[in-house]
């Protein structure tokens, strides 16, 4: 089992730089983190404003797009199917390209955090929040991957529910009535607590909400990896 999920790591980490639609998901944030934190210096803004910012839409974004288009791609290609004649199984499969992208995730966190100004303990309550955010959308992404028929069908499910992920946090900062809405979702949470740094402000209404996003992403996944294991 662990040959094969470092053999699926390797694979996916020599394709990323081939897809240069799936690299920049990893480069695109990190990259704007960079340039804003050190070139916009406004009077009055927030401590962190734009890693904060950026690092939620990353955790929306990125890891979900990405594992929902190499599945979809693999499986586009039936790739999957010369995989499980050659003895990998799904899950295995499927852990390997979960591993590979929160590890790559990680890494371009890692950078937005150390460009925002995060250092020492604040920099690792950073990475944890981070960390959370990463799995939970590569759940997300794995069962819309694994729901998908092929490529197309894929980005047409990913869009629209990336931007919810993504943009509602940012949008609730200016906006009460979307703040309303978006506090149901496990990204306004994770906002929430990046702009609650230094320190863990995990309150009932944060654990009940990640929780309850958590159950329902993760049946959606069991319920599209069972149809696919099924065919």
């Amino acid at each position: 089992m662990r040959n094969h999920i470092w053999a699926i790591l390797w694979k996916q980490m020599k394709d990323t730089f081939k897809n240069k639609a799936i690299l920049i998901q990893f480069l695109m944030f990190p990259m704007m983190t960079i340039i804003m934190e050190s070139a916009m210096n406004i009077e009055g803004m927030p401590d962190h404003f734009f890693v904060n910012m950026f690092a939620t839409m990353y955790i929306g974004m990125a890891p979900l797009v990405s594992i929902s288009s190499m599945i979809a791609e693999e499986k586009e290609k039936n790739t999957l199917r010369v995989l499980h004649m050659a003895n990998v199984k799904a899950g295995e499969y499927l852990l390997g390209n979960a591993i590979y992208i929160w590890l790559i995730c990680m890494a371009g966190s890692l950078v937005m955090g150390l460009a925002g100004g995060y250092r020492g303990e604040d920099l690792l309550q950073f990475l944890v929040i981070m960390a959370a955010g990463h799995v939970i959308s590569i759940v997300l992404g794995a069962a819309i991957g694994v729901f998908s028929k092929d490529q197309m069908s894929a980005t047409s499910m990913t869009v629209p529910v990336m931007l919810v992920f993504s943009f509602l946090p940012m949008l609730s900062m200016f906006n009460e009535t979307i703040g309303k809405v978006a506090k149901f979702f496990y990204s306004q949470q994770i906002s929430l607590l990046l702009n609650g740094l230094p320190g863990f402000d995990v309150g009932g209404e944060c654990i009940a909400v990640v929780l309850g996003n958590v159950a329902v992403i993760v049946a959606v996944f069991g319920w599209a990896y069972g149809r696919m294991y099924r065919k």
